[in-house]
């Protein structure tokens, strides 16, 4: 799969216009004619290797920002905002949305800020630290290359001193680093499933944890150590306002060489493609749990090497996600933060273990292939909580035929249950599972009739 092109021209232009330079000096510090540049600053033409480099040698600036300042997350973003019934009666399309973005890309994030805290949705609701953190891995695409290679080679030299991983890592820390692992009772453990005692040199693992918990946890514990640079650079490029922000990422950033161990990049994408994307399959070949391989699924973008590009989500019983990555996949149910309750990923509570496959269909004819299924993070004591999530991943039903769950399904014009991004901004009439009316569409009122749904809008 060919690269996909940088179109950054608002991000060229606010750097033009922060170094106090007209297009002309610009382009002749760039090598570059004025009007080339120009089509460059209206999104015409694409960034060049070349002109990036020319960028970050000339100019002092971290080159990955020009991915990730997209006013108002770029175009597909303000789509969504854009398709809320307020703006039912207006034709913008995907050209204005771009031609907005080039001419006032400060207008558009503006745009997108109000829109978000006025509606109730997006990252002004979320914890600031959490939301910082979240638009940090998607800006990522939640793949970060250097722990990759690095968690890849790791995992060759350990496999070459043992081929169970576990002991490998168990071994290394030993070793190389003077920790040892010990797996302690929950009587001694009551509240805790890991702990670093570094007095008595040891990795305390809590019985409580299953074997590939356990190797996760290790695993987690070789990468402080031994990706701490690489972390710390990530942390560091970040530049987070809030503390609280750089350790939820630094903790994100270790599970994710820890996962990128247990399933190295090559050989992983290689028995996906294998075995069609089978779990279950996946689960037993790397020795990981179902939230891990649902996890890893999401990070599959290494440039020349790329998976299938899935979203992934973790909800409660009450709909509330306590993770949710959208990887590549651009998916509007990750960005939501209302999901539909006809969507099956609901109903995977009620068949614990079990995987629930659904195609899903969206008001502007998206269509989403989803399987989802219940995990418990860790047991529990007899008569205690246990906490239960449902973890969901979706990739566009035009990508899903590879998947072996999907086999003889129609995916294009199959039978797809009908879904919102939550009843606020839905429209679909006579719905008998919604709750509330559309937001910004005004209520009708006939005493005389009475449909499936007490709501009846104008313009329905």
């Amino acid at each position: 799969m060919t690269e996909q092109k940088l179109f950054a021209g608002h991000a060229v232009r606010r750097i033009r216009r922060a170094n106090g330079l007209t297009q002309t000096a610009m382009a002749e510090a760039l090598a570059v004619s004025p009007s080339y540049l120009n089509l460059i600053e209206r999104n015409q033409r694409p960034l060049t290797a070349a002109i990036l480099l020319r960028l970050a040698e000339r100019f002092d600036f971290d080159a990955r920002s020009l991915t990730g300042a997209t006013p108002g997350g770029g175009v597909e973003a303000l789509r969504r905002r854009l398709a809320d019934p307020l703006f039912a009666d207006l034709n913008l399309d995907k050209l204005q949305l771009e031609d907005w973005i080039a001419a006032a890309p400060d207008a558009a994030e503006a745009f997108a800020r109000a829109f978000d805290r006025l509606s109730g949705a997006g990252p002004a609701q979320e914890a600031d630290a959490i939301a910082a953190v979240r638009s940090e891995i998607e800006r990522w695409r939640n793949h970060f290359a250097d722990l990759d290679a690095q968690a890849e080679a790791l995992a060759d030299e350990l496999r070459l001193a043992n081929a169970d991983l576990y002991g490998a890592i168990a071994e290394r820390l030993r070793v190389k680093h003077q920790l040892s692992i010990r797996i302690l009772p929950v009587d001694v453990l009551p509240d805790r499933l890991k702990r670093l005692d570094l007095h008595a040199r040891q990795l305390q693992l809590s019985e409580l944890l299953d074997p590939a918990s356990r190797t996760f946890a290790a695993a987690s514990e070789l990468a402080t150590l031994e990706a701490r640079a690489e972390i710390d650079g990530l942390v560091k490029g970040a530049n987070f306002a809030e503390r609280a922000s750089e350790r939820f990422y630094r903790r994100h950033l270790t599970s994710y060489f820890a996962a990128a161990l247990m399933m190295p990049y090559a050989r992983f994408l290689r028995a996906c493609e294998g075995t069609g994307y089978d779990i279950e399959l996946l689960q037993r070949r790397f020795g990981a749990g179902f939230e891990q391989v649902a996890h890893r699924l999401t990070t599959l973008q290494r440039v020349g090497a790329r998976g299938l590009p899935f979203f992934m989500l973790r909800i409660d019983r009450a709909g509330q996600s306590s993770k949710r990555y959208a990887g590549a996949s651009a998916s509007p149910l990750v960005e939501s933060d209302a999901r539909c309750p006809l969507w099956r990923l609901h109903t995977a509570f009620d068949r614990p273990g079990q995987l629930v496959k659904d195609l899903v269909e969206l008001e502007d004819g998206g269509r989403w292939f989803t399987i989802a299924r219940t995990v418990q993070p860790q047991a529990g004591r007899e008569g205690g909580i246990r906490a239960e999530f449902a973890v969901g991943l979706g990739i566009d039903a035009s990508l899903a035929a590879p998947l072996a769950a999907a086999r003889g399904r129609d995916l294009a014009t199959g039978e797809a249950t009908p879904i919102g991004l939550g009843c606020r901004a839905c429209t679909r009439p006579d719905c008998p599972q919604r709750s509330a009316p559309p937001a910004g569409r005004v209520l009708v009122f006939n005493e005389r009739e009475r449909g499936l749904t007490p709501f009846v809008w104008a313009g329905e």
